[in-house]
């Protein structure tokens, strides 16, 4: 333990993550490996909450675009995020850990109901707890949800994991010449507008210091060596 930086985090993986090198759902060998990787955190004695995006069933403000009600097209974006983390649910359990889906709506019959202070406990005995449905209100994102998420059970570092290696000043995927950024303020992201995340959820963790790390998920093992002090991706704070 005395090697570890951080005793509790609040992983935030997008919903595309799930889906592999498909075009839609949950890849099942892809989930295995991220439970995986959770598990060895665990193992270490780490405290996990999770937030999980939808986006590779359905994105509330892409259907708004398409004609559907905002408000409406939000509540089918929370009900693909619970169960993306009913999956995850169910992949971590494989691995012999235990964890909890905790939904923001009210679904008993299928997510216990997010309280603070059950996921704190939970936390606690070594379960991962698992954020569903956002904040459980339409115009708020996952991520926003994830920063809040985070700030509410006082994480020591929110990560953020997606399929790049961290924070460009453009999109590595279509530009070459993107330049990366191991170290921002969260101020430089809101003024210089770059893409990390949504301006609530920036500015959730700038006003409560939070720590935010944007890592790469599809590196094997490197949740770990992050939490062990390794500089990976990119650290953003005050």
């Amino acid at each position: 333990m005395s090697d570890l930086i951080c005793q509790r985090i609040l992983l935030k993986l997008s919903g595309e993550a799930l889906m592999g090198e498909g075009d839609f759902g949950i890849d099942p060998g892809v989930i295995a490996r991220m439970a995986t990787d959770v598990k060895e955190l665990v193992d270490a004695g780490i405290q996990v909450g999770m937030v999980i995006g939808g986006g590779n069933i359905f994105r509330g403000e892409g259907l708004a675009k398409a004609g559907i009600d905002r408000v409406s097209g939000d509540h089918m974006g929370m009900l693909a995020t619970v169960m993306n983390s009913l999956a995850m649910r169910d992949a971590l359990q494989k691995t012999g850990v235990a964890a909890h889906a905790m939904s923001a709506l009210k679904i008993d019959q299928v997510c216990e109901p997010y309280i603070r202070n059950k996921a704190i406990a939970h936390l606690e005995r070594g379960d991962v707890a698992i954020f569903a449905a956002g904040t459980g209100n339409p115009y708020f994102t996952t991520d926003s949800a994830a920063s809040l998420r985070a700030i509410e059970i006082k994480a020591n570092l929110l990560v953020k994991a997606t399929k790049v290696d961290g924070i460009y000043s453009a999109d590595p995927m279509k530009d070459p010449d993107a330049e990366f950024y191991s170290r921002l303020s969260y101020d430089r992201i809101l003024s210089e507008g770059l893409k990390v995340m949504d301006a609530t959820a920036i500015v959730l963790c700038r006003d409560n210091e939070m720590p935010l790390r944007v890592m790469n998920i599809n590196d094997a093992g490197a949740l770990m060596r992050l939490t062990q002090g390794e500089d990976i991706g990119t650290l953003v704070e005050l």
